[in-house]
This record gives C-alpha cells, structure tokens and sequence, in this order.
C-alpha cells in the first residue's frame, strides 16, 4: 500500500503539472493542427504530455510510458503510465470546459491507478486498486439501478459507432430511459459519482480508458469490454461502463444480441 501511496501521489502531481499548461491556453485561440487520423491536436496537449513524461521519468525511470501524443517507451515494463493529456480536444478547442487529462498506471497490463482531471470545471477523480474513489478528496459511490429502462447513458458521439457497433449501440440505446451525447472522460466521472448510469463507447485508445478502470471500480460500479471482459492494455476499445453491476450484466446482453 506504501508502493501505491508513491504511485498515487506522482498522478497527482502529473495533473497538477499539466492543468497550468492546459489551462493557460484554454480559449486563447490556440493554433489547430490534425494528426495523421485527422483529430485535433494542440500545443496544450503536446506540452501537457512532455511536462508528465519527464516528471515520471525523473520519479521512476524503469516505468514505461504510453501517450496520445508521443507514443510509447519502455511499454513491456511491469509499470506503465498511460495518458491522454486532453481527452476531449473538440470540447477543448471550441472552448467547452468539459475536458480532461486522463493519467493510469498499469501494473502488467492492469490498470491499478486512475486519475480523472476536469480543469476547466475544478474537478477531480482519483481511483487506486482497493480503496475508494475520491471526487475532490471526498469519497463517492456510483448509484443502484432497478431496470435498464430507468437508465441515463451516455456516449461522447453517435459517430464512434459504425457497422455492427452501431447496431449493437441502438439496441441498448432504445432499452434505456434516456441517452445523452457529449462529455468525453467527464461522463465516466459523473459515472462514479453516482449521477449517471451508463456510459458506452467504442473506438478508443487505450489512453482514452485505462485511467477510468480503478476510479469507476472504486466507486462500485464496473466496466468492461463488450464481452465483459476486464479492461488491459490490451483490450481493444470497446467499453462499457455501469454503475450497477447487475444492470451492466443486462446491458452486456443488448450489446451481444
């Protein structure tokens, strides 16, 4: 637990080195450049990223790292910190505060640290393996649910689901009481605070959820892969997240029909 102490306060140092960075440039008119898969991209995250890299390689130079924006190093170490400097850079850009900095660490492949930062709304999530979630230093819990028809779920965008996932999306959508759009990372937060039922995606990096997995799990809900599998560095980007596990099994099941 000492170890993990360690490991929780170094994420809580790579978010509060990269909110000034963020923040700083957040509704300034930063230059938008596109990235290979023509997503945006800015100085705010590049230098978010670059601040936490040296700082995780001056604290802990044997860890490996995995980023949006600077790929990976070291990444078949035992640890590796995963992160995303600004998930949600269209909300960023366009000046809507519900972004935020998403930090993880892994313990082989297991997400066992998660870090869920919102700095334009001063909110922050922190999840490590067998302790509670704390929303702002408080302890949350995620809600109970009597029927997937009662459900609020949440998605960032339609547009993420294509094909059969967007089959499989419009079944469980059209089985809950409402589906709402937008948030990015702020909604799996909302999640573990326990003001939000359900939040399922697909397409995302692995950068996008591995910081999610100990802050939902520490509330009391799950999430998982569309199979149910538990999320890896491995898993493929299709998660689904409940904040009651009975309902995420129900879920589960309009996802697999």
């Amino acid at each position: 637990m000492t170890e993990f102490s360690d490991f929780k306060d170094l994420a809580v140092r790579l978010a509060d080195a990269a909110r000034p960075e963020i923040l700083s440039r957040f509704r300034t008119g930063i230059a938008i450049d596109a990235k290979s898969d023509a997503s945006p991209v800015t100085e705010a995250d590049r230098t978010a990223e670059r601040v936490m890299r040296t700082l995780i390689n001056e604290r802990f130079p044997s860890h490996g790292i995995l980023g949006e924006e600077y790929g990976s190093e070291n990444i078949d170490a035992e640890y590796v910190w995963v992160l995303d400097p600004i998930d949600g850079t269209n909300s960023f850009v366009t000046g809507k505060p519900l972004f935020g900095t998403l930090i993880a660490l892994c313990q082989n492949g297991v997400p066992i640290v998660g870090l869920i930062d919102a700095p334009g709304v001063d909110e922050r999530w922190i999840g490590v393996k067998g302790q509670a979630t704390l929303h702002n230093g408080q302890a949350v819990t995620t809600r109970r649910l009597k029927a997937l028809d009662q459900a609020w779920l949440y998605a960032t965008t339609p547009a993420m689901f294509v094909g059969e996932n967007k089959a499989a999306f419009e079944r469980l959508s059209a089985s809950v009481w409402r589906t709402v759009y937008g948030g990015d990372c702020y909604a799996y937060g909302l999640l573990a605070s326990g003001h939000v039922d359900l939040v399922c995606e697909a397409s995302l990096g692995t950068y996008d959820f591995a910081a999610l997995v100990p802050v939902i799990e520490g509330a009391g809900g799950i999430i998982t892969d569309w199979h149910g599998a538990p999320l890896t560095l491995q898993s493929e980007g299709r998660v689904l997240a409940a904040g009651d596990k009975s309902q995420h099994q129900v879920a589960l099941k309009q996802l697999k029909r």
